[in-house]
């Protein structure tokens, strides 16, 4: 089999992907200076796009190819110019769900446990640990106190169209977690020597994913084709002889001697067991105060946050593609990193093209958003966090200045300022998202404002891009200051490299503030907690993953290391 890389192709406005491979497939053998009826497969194992020259822009594949009635070596030999390898692996004999290989789980993992395990959270580090202890025979009980991703919805819908909030129930608690309501994004920047981002990514194709996310750039599934694969991925284990139970909270737990013995759920239920992984999410505010109460060993860490800034996703298209092909490859994102003048990093976070700003409240009296896109990201707006980057001595004379009461020695600090801001963002807009345009919010404007200028939305456009109420008042004064002047300064930076993103034009919303985990679950080597035997910490919540697929890969490591101990 060949490996043939960088092979370009120029787009074609409204083509379908069909007629994209077969001319992906003509290009190829081109290359390989071979006919078309020699090529027996192709299989793509990697497709970007290639804007870093416009006005020109392109697709670049990296392909498997198999050859028929030609002689490979030979071949190799006489191309010059073509990056092109011989591989020992057929393409036809390439797996595409093979979820478990000797190293995935633990380089060490033997025998099959025959521990009891509880694991709290169905986000995606829950459900992948959950999932790879039933495959390995644990005895597994998979608790989640919200609902199931079905039932959620509907609680979801419910609380963007009349405002009603269950507090258990919602953006961020229940099955498939914060990122359920989400863009879906499936990459990450983490390292994987294991292949575990492979086999998560292979699990999601198994259970409804489509197969281009194994060689998209930027992988994505959107919230609706997320749903069903949790919904999926949840039946399996349940077939596996796993336990499911929603509405069940984890709010205690029974040790001695410094090791688990049972867990203690919804007030006065015990389920004994031999090991509990925590993967609560980054929002389980009660659990951790319960679990710092508990004495159990964790300190406070850096996150980011801000607001939330929509564009009209043509202008975003234009500025990444350029006028000639601004309509060939769908909604276009953007990553953005400034640094400003006193050091403080500032970045894009959790872009969603064609997608929505969502109302991501969790709790009565205070208010935070976040962004969601559909599989088809083909909404009217773009939207992305723009965040400033706060650290523990940040947020700790933050609330010193708001006055707000604390121990100085409390690892919940994070906690603490990410409620403070929250309750100034409901206190902005009487309950509602509160939206201000990006020139007034620099000008320190307090008033109503009606969109009409440069072509862009009136308040019903705007509702195309909003899920959730929402209403036009100042953002002044939500964030310290510090974070305000942060932002504007790193706007200045971005509008030079998107044309138009600092446009007074542009929309803000307020506000961002669960980009991740406040605190961090200090655990060991092989992830049990410092000083609870039997309690391994996992996923963003404790502090180590930052997105879908950081944490499941995080649930995989867990499960492996809870498997490898004795």
């Amino acid at each position: 089999m060949l490996i043939v890389r960088q092979v370009k192709l120029t787009p074609h406005d409204g083509e379908d992907a069909p007629h994209r491979m077969l001319r992906l497939k003509k290009k190829t053998a081109a290359l390989l200076k071979t006919d078309i009826s020699n090529i027996k497969s192709i299989m793509v194992v990697k497709e970007s796009v290639d804007a870093r020259k416009k006005p020109e822009v392109f697709w670049v594949y990296t392909v498997n190819v198999l050859l028929e009635n030609v002689k490979e070596a030979t071949l190799v030999k006489k191309l010059k110019g073509v990056d092109v390898s011989i591989s020992d692996v057929n393409a036809a004999d390439t797996p595409c769900f093979d979820v478990v290989s000797p190293d995935t789980i633990a380089p060490s993992c033997g025998t099959i446990s025959h521990k009891k395990v509880i694991v709290t959270g169905a986000g995606p580090a829950g459900l992948f640990a959950a999932y790879y202890l039933t495959l390995a025979g644990v005895e597994t009980v998979l608790i989640e106190r919200g609902k199931s991703v079905d039932e959620r919805g509907e609680d979801v819908d419910r609380f963007w169209k009349e405002g009603i909030l269950d507090p258990e129930s919602n953006v961020l608690f229940g099955e498939g977690g914060a990122g359920t309501f989400s863009d879906g994004k499936l990459n990450t920047g983490i390292k994987d020597i294991n292949g575990r981002i492979d086999s998560v990514l292979k699990t999601f194709v198994k259970f409804g994913a489509p197969s281009s996310i194994l060689y998209e750039q930027h992988p994505h599934v959107g919230t609706d084709v997320l749903r069903s694969v949790i919904r999926n991925l949840r039946n399996e284990i349940i077939s596996l002889g796993g336990e499911v139970r929603f509405k069940t909270t984890l709010t205690g737990m029974e040790v001695l001697d410094g090791k688990l013995c049972a867990a203690k759920v919804n007030g006065s239920e015990r389920i004994a067991c031999d090991a509990l992984i925590l993967a609560v999410g980054h929002s389980a505010r009660d659990t951790f105060m319960m679990l710092r109460d508990l004495g159990m060993e964790m300190e406070p860490k850096s996150f980011a946050a801000g607001y939330r800034l929509m564009h009209e996703q043509s202008l975003i298209n234009l500025a990444q593609y350029g006028e000639k092909y601004r309509g060939c490859f769908g909604a276009a994102p953007y990553k953005l990193t400034a640094v400003t003048s006193s050091g403080r990093g500032v970045y894009s976070f959790c872009m969603c093209p064609g997608g929505y700003v969502v109302n991501s409240s969790s709790a009565e009296g205070e208010l935070c958003i976040n962004g969601m896109s559909y599989s088809g990201r083909d909404g009217r707006w773009a939207n992305s966090a723009i965040v400033v980057a706060v650290d523990e001595a940040d947020y700790t004379e933050a609330l010193k200045r708001a006055e707000v009461e604390f121990d100085p020695s409390d690892p919940l600090r994070g906690v603490y300022f990410q409620q403070l801001i929250e309750k100034r963002a409901y206190e902005a807009g009487g309950g509602l998202i509160p939206v201000q345009r990006f020139g007034d919010f620099m000008k320190e404007v307090d008033e109503t404002i009606v969109l009409s200028k440069g072509g862009q939305a009136d308040e019903s456009g705007i509702m195309e891009g909003i899920k959730g109420r929402f209403t036009f008042t100042s953002l002044r004064g939500i964030l310290p200051d510090f974070m305000e002047m942060a932002f504007g300064e790193a706007m200045v930076t971005f509008g030079r490299k998107i044309r138009g993103f600092d446009d007074p034009d542009a929309l803000m919303a307020a506000v961002e503030s669960r980009t991740s985990s406040p605190v961090r679950i200090l655990r060991e080597k092989d992830c049990v907690s410092l000083n609870i035997r039997g309690v391994y910490p996992c996923g963003e919540g404790a502090g180590y993953a930052g997105g879908i697929v950081s944490a499941a890969v995080d649930g995989i490591r867990v499960a492996g290391n809870l498997l490898s101990n004795p």
